[in-house]
């Protein structure tokens, strides 16, 4: 099987990340995991007063800080794992990524139990499970 990791560095991320371990059938002997972190962009004026160059490396800066601790983690698991990042809006680069890759499934985490649909699930795990064609397992 593979699965796309949607990660973001919260302790959500780090709840999906136990459960995929403790879950290891989900990926099979020869899965694939793909981890992918999304930076949020910034507006065109910022790119132009500090440069476009200044504004990618603080956007890989933060992907790192999201991505390394979780490297170091799969590293100590027996799983196959790749790791990236993009900029754009959460949602719809999780939904291109997992229709690019071809994943089997997407699996990221959520917030925990809340009155309605967007503090239930969170905007990004909401606009996921209805753009998606690609089966999502929410973690909360």
């Amino acid at each position: 099987m593979k699965i796309l990791l949607a990660v973001d560095g919260s302790d959500y991320t780090k709840k999906a990340l136990a459960y995929l371990v403790n879950h290891e059938e989900l990926l099979g002997r020869d899965g694939d995991l793909v981890v992918l972190n999304v930076q949020t962009p910034v507006t065109p004026r910022v790119t132009t007063m500090v440069g476009s160059s200044v504004v990618h490396e603080f956007q890989k800066e933060e992907a790192e800080k999201v991505l390394a601790p979780i490297r170091t983690f799969l590293d100590r698991h027996p799983l196959r794992y790749r790791s990236s990042w993009v900029v754009g809006n959460a949602a719809d680069e999780i939904v291109r990524a997992a229709e690019a890759e071809k994943v089997h499934l997407i699996l990221m985490g959520t917030r925990g139990s809340g009155a309605l649909g967007r503090v239930l699930l969170g905007s990004v795990a909401q606009r996921v499970l209805i753009d998606s064609e690609t089966p999502v397992l929410l973690v909360k």
